[in-house]
């Protein structure tokens, strides 16, 4: 697949910004850049969702690349493996959320948030009231609340990356664990 838009050029300044974080342009980025407010506002809300911390970052990570799977985004899911070494997350685990019902490292409260990230992101949501509880009853309100919106996000942009022909870059390949492919 082709990215079905073409990259914008991002400023220079910007651009080795971005290098010096990550060692190469995200291709989303690039093509966000095409309208730079709609970028701008883009990397504000990520930024600001992704420094909230009612929910364990694991969780998140884990949410975000079962979203991934799920909708079939191999860019998020390379970019938020890649977060999950650089957060010094469990590579064991992160490595086979693709595989998370098959696999049995996840606790019990790692499965529910994974079938959560799931039923989120079916048409129509299949978010039962059962599953609710359960993560409200170990979260709290306000880590459910978040972890809620940042799997909506991930939805966002798993959607927008397959839509736009955004692929993998490659960022997972600095993991020492390879990702498993989904079951």
């Amino acid at each position: 697949m082709t990215v079905r838009i073409p990259k914008a050029e991002i400023p220079a300044g910007l651009r080795q910004a971005v290098l010096e974080q990550l060692g190469s342009v995200p291709e989303p980025f690039e093509v966000l850049w095409n309208h730079p407010k709609l970028a701008e506002a883009n990397q504000e809300f990520s930024a600001a969702i992704g420094s909230l911390d009612e929910a364990d970052a694991s969780l998140k990570t884990f949410a975000h690349m079962a979203v991934a799977a799920q909708v079939g985004c191999c860019w998020c899911l390379d970019i938020n493996y890649f977060h999950a070494l650089n957060q010094n997350l469990d590579l064991a685990k992160a490595s086979q959320v693709p595989r998370w019902r098959v696999s049995d490292v996840f606790t019990p409260l790692e499965r529910d948030v994974l079938e959560y990230a799931e039923a989120m992101t079916n048409t129509p949501s299949t978010v039962t009231d059962e599953l609710s509880a359960r993560l409200l009853d170990r979260l709290g309100p306000a880590a459910l609340v978040e972890l809620t919106v940042f799997i909506g996000f991930a939805n966002l942009a798993t959607r927008c990356n397959t839509a736009h022909g955004i692929t993998s870059q490659g960022y997972s390949d600095a993991c020492s664990i390879p990702l498993a492919p989904k079951a």
